[in-house]
């Protein structure tokens, strides 16, 4: 077996600064629970302020230091980001917290002959897990807590050190400082007073004595790490469907503020649709507005819900963010947001399309679906319609405008009629609105003045019995004067004030 292990030491506090506008990045910035610093950035540490100390003692040594409140149902959703970019490389996935601080562990070993050996996938992992805008930690060893571990220890894999085997990993663990186990963590000051730091300390003392001393898990948690023990792990399966939720730094009045916070939401929804190896059709964006307060009223404003279908397919997060940004340039918010969620349960699980080197049709067609995408976004979905046919031998009614968006659903029922498709070219494209009467010389059709000449007809169509809109007529394609072919036809029957009998121009051919 071979783990390879991601630890994000400053998981926390980047998930607290993801909502953060880029001036608020650039400040002092430190996490505080319990009246207490947890974690602080480069900036903060830079002007001494470390964790563990006070709040007021932090304001002290920084004035423009920018405090967020930890948050750990917050760091969770961040990591099952983290956790969903990995399954898109392995199955078997899971998180290890023996320290306290979180590693995702993934398993490799049977991921290296797809993805053409461990280096590339440690690239092709590295590019999936940077839009998270995480800080990581690589580590690799053949157990999972060897190789977390490692990973908490320093950041192997940047300094080309691989554990590959059990001997390399146990050198490499006879080095590490004690603190890094759980219980080393719990009994540092004891132990570091009993001249044991290194892990290698640990093993040149009876095993009873230490077990008595510090308990038995610190020994426990050396043998699964060196692969003298067990350690079975439990796979991680992601949810069927994407359901998370992002409270913003600041209250969101405008679409940017709004697409600034549903970015990171975006991101982790690709996340986790390439866990689930799908593509998406459709998302939700909710934005839950702050309440009212009028004197001693609470007034709960009501969410509001926006609703992004695709027309066809994607994975991509550049033509996701366009999509919401159109649609959140014609949202009106009723109140101040506080809260983003993000819903989606629609994927397709679909090969997703090649890449080609040279234009083709396929390549036109996704610009032009992606144009249709971008116009719904922007004008509605009833403001972009398309022509479908319709199983109807009458002309005026053989097409009908639908939805872009519905002309799946449409072509579903619109059936084009087999000898229609046999010949195409019978019929022009040019149908006049309304049918315009053609006076007669000798029996025949004239236009503008000229005779037509009929070339080709007559077709033939009686249809239209069960909707009262009767039609019996013969078509004949005709040439006139100045040589452009129209389409006339004659009424059988008087059949109305429109069908009134003679001759009438339909349509005309390019």
């Amino acid at each position: 077996m071979l783990w390879l292990a991601v630890h994000l030491p400053a998981l926390s506090l980047e998930s607290f600064a993801a909502t953060l506008p880029p001036e608020a990045q650039a400040r002092p910035l430190a996490l505080i629970d319990a009246h207490r610093i947890t974690q602080v950035n480069a900036r903060a540490a830079a002007l001494g302020v470390q964790p563990g100390c006070k709040r007021a003692t932090a304001l002290a040594l920084a004035a423009d230091l920018l405090l967020g409140q930890a948050d750990a149902a917050r760091d969770v959703q961040a990591l099952q980001a983290v956790v969903h970019a990995a399954l898109a490389f392995t199955p078997s996935v899971c998180i290890d917290a023996t320290a306290g601080v979180p590693v995702v562990l993934l398993e490799v070993r049977a991921s290296l002959r797809y993805f053409g050996g461990f280096a590339k996938l440690l690239q092709r992992l590295q590019a999936a897990l940077r839009p998270l805008k995480h800080r990581m930690q690589f580590a690799a060893a053949p157990t999972p807590l060897g190789s977390a571990l490692l990973a908490r220890w320093r950041d192997d894999l940047a300094r080309g050190v691989h554990s590959t085997d059990r001997a390399a990993l146990r050198r490499l663990l006879d080095e590490a400082p004690v603190w890094l186990l759980g219980p080393g963590r719990e009994h540092w000051e004891a132990l570091q007073g009993m001249g044991l730091t290194r892990l290698a300390d640990l093993r040149h003392l009876p095993r009873s004595g230490l077990a008595r001393r510090f308990g038995p898990a610190l020994l426990a948690d050396l043998d699964r790490a060196r692969g003298d023990a067990p350690d079975p792990r439990e796979p991680i399966e992601p949810a069927p469907r994407f359901d998370q939720r992002l409270e913003l730094f600041a209250r969101a009045d405008t679409a940017e503020q709004l697409l600034a916070g549903a970015r990171v939401l975006l991101v982790r929804l690709l996340a986790w649709a390439a866990a689930r190896q799908g593509r998406i059709t459709r998302f939700a964006l909710v934005a839950h507005p702050e309440s009212r307060r009028r004197g001693l009223d609470t007034t709960v404003a009501t969410p509001c819900m926006l609703e992004v279908a695709l027309a066809e397919p994607s994975a991509d997060l550049a033509h996701l963010q366009s999509l919401l940004a159109e649609r959140l340039s014609r949202w009106e918010l009723p109140a101040p947001t506080l809260d983003l969620s993000l819903h989606c349960d629609a994927l397709v699980h679909a090969p997703a399309p090649n890449a080609e080197l040279f234009p083709s049709r396929s390549a036109e067609r996704e610009g032009l679906v992606r144009l249709v995408e971008r116009l719904q976004a922007r004008l509605g979905p009833q403001g972009v319609q398309q022509l479908v046919p319709v199983a109807d031998h009458r002309p005026e009614r053989a097409m009908a405008w639908v939805p872009a968006s519905a002309g799946a659903g449409a072509r579903r029922h619109a059936v084009v009629p087999p000898e229609r498709t046999r010949a195409p070219l019978t019929r022009p494209l040019w149908l006049i609105e309304e049918p315009q009467p053609l006076a007669e010389q000798a029996s025949r059709p004239c236009l503008d003045g000229a005779p037509l000449q009929l070339l080709a007809g007559p077709e033939r169509i009686e249809s239209g019995w069960w909707d009262g809109a009767l039609a019996a007529r013969d078509y004949f394609i005709a040439g006139a004067a100045d040589g452009a072919l129209v389409w006339v036809y004659r009424a059988r029957l008087p059949l109305g004030a429109t069908d009134g009998g003679g001759w009438f121009l339909q349509g005309r051919f390019a």
